[in-house]
Formats: C-alpha cells, sequence, structure tokens
C-alpha cells in the first residue's frame, strides 16, 4: 500500500507530470500483456517497449521543463518552445535511426513505447479522476463569466 512518505512526495509532485506518467506505464502494461501473448521474441519486445516508454518519460519531463523556462520569458518564449520541440524529434529521429540500423531492439516496438506519450493524452480524465480520489481531492467548479451587458463599466484612469 502507499505509506505516508509517498503520499508526500506524489502530491509534491508536478500533477500534470504524475499523471502522464501514470497512464505511459499503463500503456507500457497493456502493450506488455498482450506482446506476452503474441511476440515472438519476449525479451525483444520488452526491452523495446519499455526503453521506449521510458524514452517517452524523458521526453515529457523535457517537454515539462521546456514550459517552465518558457512561459515566463514573453516574447521569447514562442521561439524557446519551438528549439525545445526541434530538438526532442531530433532525438526522436536519431534515436529511432541508430535502433533501426544498429537492430538491437525492434524499432517498431520502441516506436509504440514512445507513443505512450500520446496515448497518456486520451488517459489523462482517468488518471486525474485516480488521483482525485487517492488525494481527496476535488476539481474546482467552473463559473461562467457575466455577460458584457451585465458587466459594470470600468472606469477610466
Amino acid at each position: 500500500m502507499i505509506t505516508e512518505k509517498m503520499m508526500k512526495y506524489l502530491k509534491k509532485t508536478d500533477r500534470t507530470l504524475l499523471e502522464m506518467h501514470t497512464g505511459m506505464l499503463l500503456f507500457g502494461f497493456a502493450c506488455q500483456l498482450v506482446g506476452a501473448f503474441f511476440a515472438e521474441e519476449q525479451l525483444r519486445f520488452a526491452s523495446s517497449l519499455w526503453f521506449g516508454v521510458l524514452f517517452a518519460v524523458i521526453n515529457s519531463i523535457h517537454m515539462a521543463r521546456t514550459l517552465d523556462r518558457a512561459l515566463p520569458n514573453g516574447e521569447e518564449a514562442a521561439k524557446i518552445i519551438t528549439r525545445g520541440y526541434v530538438f526532442r524529434y531530433l532525438m526522436v529521429i536519431i534515436i529511432l535511426a541508430v535502433i533501426s540500423v544498429t537492430n538491437v531492439m525492434s524499432t517498431l516496438i520502441v516506436f509504440l513505447g514512445y507513443m505512450s506519450l500520446k496515448i497518456t493524452a486520451y488517459l489523462q480524465p482517468f488518471t486525474h479522476k485516480f488521483y482525485n480520489m487517492l488525494f481527496h481531492e476535488t476539481d474546482p467548479v467552473p463559473t461562467a463569466l457575466p455577460d458584457e451587458e451585465t458587466r459594470e463599466p470600468e472606469e477610466a484612469s
């Protein structure tokens, strides 16, 4: 079960990254389960899949750090985000090319594991609800903004 120390650590972590990483792991476990029945080379399949998932986790951390670094910089934010995006995709191309040339792992399965980064977006509502339950939290109820007609006029400065 989850200890008090683990719970404090989980609450301190970036909630979005925690939810993303949980989704990536769930996707990895689901793929591993399917691969256990259909993959001919179990070890090659597993190492390729989990390398891809690990690569996706690293890329998600880089993405979060890039956004944290970029957003306070105003006009420079777009350039910083673009550089991070280009860097991440160049790394994907390089890693997949090296794997393809060396044939150490299955390129397709590594890519499948990397796609956990994309699949986690679809799993996010479920992981979000799970962590809300785990942390005994609820999301704030959104309220509508007042219409333009009912808003009080702003005072001229």
